[in-house]
């Protein structure tokens, strides 16, 4: 698997979810740690609806550049979305299921950064 040409600053997504109101925006810079992926970016969700809106808001914007998600998965649940766009992975999660896996701390070696609305 190759990275794709196509690349954003994970600031621009992070900007994406708080447009639709996400929680506890974060980005996770994974460079010096694994090869998966550059960045994770990740948030907390309120509501199906709203996962849902983050989600297609994330979609639409990113469609609008030509840049398309390699793969997405979770959309039918909406407990924890998944878009896989190769150098970043986003993850929309609902709050209890975002709680019982702790990115931050399943990455606590890498960097974090907090995004303020």
């Amino acid at each position: 698997m190759t990275k794709t040409k196509k690349s954003l600053d994970p600031k621009k997504i992070a900007s994406l979810m708080i447009d639709k109101k996400a929680l506890d925006v974060k980005i996770i810079n994974l460079n010096k740690l694994t090869t998966l992926t550059d960045y994770f970016i990740i948030c907390t969700s309120e509501s199906e609806p709203q996962t849902r809106a983050i989600f297609n808001h994330i979609k639409d914007e990113l469609n609008k550049n030509n840049i398309k998600p390699w793969k997405t998965e979770g959309y039918e649940h909406l407990q924890w979305v998944i878009m896989d766009y190769i150098n970043f992975v986003i993850h929309i999660f609902n709050k209890e299921t975002r709680e019982y896996y702790n990115f931050e701390r399943l990455w606590g070696d890498a960097e974090i950064i907090e995004i303020d609305k």
